[in-house]
């Protein structure tokens, strides 16, 4: 039995023992379950956290919530609830800094576990998320093709905004269960006011696309897999107007969110989970299996096209791992940030059964710091902050 660890969640940024490059915190929440982090540095120098949280994922107490760490400041302030659908389970949340001063939030919401309805919701604020304009919904539902995001817009050189999403296939008569999900970008030229989609061939299984810009220019996307085998990676160089089929790099992935970003100097920074199938010593039937609804599944719709491969569900996530590359996503070094079992074949919180260090999120601020958020045991937000060397100093390739 894994001892039960006492998490001290008042936002306070304490430097680690025997450690004097990193920083710990853990941002203040008041649900039972939080997860799904996103961060983002803000037009002010503030770096601002969302998530979503209430008592477990797929139920419609969840809801965003937003917390910031003022430029300068060591406490992370107290949360604040930014949507609540009583209907629905509102997830995924992402903000995104427009060129104008804009900030906006993102997030999905879905009728309990069935993400083949998710809608994508937004608010703007135009003070740097003090206050919040009223919910819009930007995408809506297409029951049996829910809508999915997690990564942040990407803004290129010609002026386009890139809005990476997938989606979340029904098949006829079958509950949604991920094995047949598909990634895409969304692409506005008009900041916003209209998008355009982009498909991204051969991407079945390869779902939260994340995208930056490399050395020579073009795009390199990096995905999760719903097979729990590997990291996958594809390119464009056309600004995302077409793309190449994703491909396994050597790096592995337990059908667990990841996240990188491109450093000033041109190095990306990656967070995942070093695992995979491998690993696993057991499986789930679904992420979702824990939940009961009276939603039936969707009637007619698309065939399978299966390859006899199905979404794995239960592969340990942890540890969480960083990693850096100085080529553009070809190699890596990587040095953990936390560790443990990484136990997730319950969502469970409340009886503090599931121990997944998971969905990571990592940015660079203004003072090159590396920041880092990513779910404690569905508990609590954890926020890591060090620097690139840090991940040098003890790494390994």
């Amino acid at each position: 039995m894994t001892d039960v660890i006492d998490i001290a969640a008042d936002g306070v940024t304490r430097k680690v023992a025997d450690d004097p490059d990193r920083f710990d915190a853990f941002i203040p929440s008041p649900c039972v379950q939080n997860h799904a982090a996103n961060l983002m540095e803000l037009a002010n120098g503030d770096l601002a956290c969302v998530w979503f949280g209430g008592t477990q994922e797929g139920m419609s107490d969840i809801s965003v919530y937003f917390s910031r760490l003022a430029r300068g400041a060591k406490q992370w302030s107290k949360a604040e609830k930014l949507s609540d659908d009583s209907s629905r389970s509102e997830q995924n949340p992402v903000l995104f800094p427009a060129p104008d001063g804009t900030l906006w939030l993102m997030w999905t919401a879905q009728l309990a576990g069935n993400q083949d309805t998710a809608l994508i919701r937004r608010r703007l604020s135009h003070d740097h998320g003090k206050s919040w304009g009223p919910i819009e919904t930007l995408f809506p539902e297409t029951r049996g093709r829910g809508t999915f995001i997690r990564q942040p817009i990407v803004v290129l050189d010609n002026g386009d905004w890139l809005l990476p999403v997938f989606y979340c296939h029904s098949l006829p008569g079958k509950k949604w269960n991920g094995d047949e999900d598909t990634s895409a970008v969304k692409i506005s030229s008009d900041q916003g006011a209209t998008w355009r989609d982009v498909d991204v061939p051969g991407s079945r299984g390869c779902v939260h696309m994340c995208i930056a810009r490399v050395s020579d220019g073009s795009l390199l996307a990096m995905y999760r897999s719903r097979w729990a085998d590997h990291i996958y990676q594809s390119r464009s160089s056309d600004h995302g107007r077409s793309w190449s089929a994703p491909v396994a790099t050597s790096l592995p992935n337990n059908n667990s969110s990841i996240q990188f970003t491109r450093l000033a100097n041109g190095h990306l920074a990656l967070v995942f989970n070093n695992s995979s199938a491998a690993n696993a010593t057991d499986r789930r039937l679904s992420l979702y299996d824990e939940i009961e609804d009276n939603l039936p599944p969707v009637l007619g719709g698309e065939a399978a096209k299966t390859d006899g491969r199905s979404a794995f569900w239960g592969a340990p996530r942890a540890p969480m791992t960083l990693a850096i590359s100085t080529d553009d996503g070809r190699s890596w070094t990587r040095r953990d940030v936390e560790i443990g079992d990484g136990y997730c074949l319950t969502n469970n919180s409340r009886d503090q059964t599931n121990r997944e260090l998971s969905y990571p999120s990592v940015k660079q601020t203004s003072d090159g710091a590396l920041h880092m958020a990513f779910t404690y045991h569905r508990r609590a937000i954890k926020h890591v902050r060090v620097t690139e060397p840090w991940v040098a100093r003890d790494g390994k390739a």
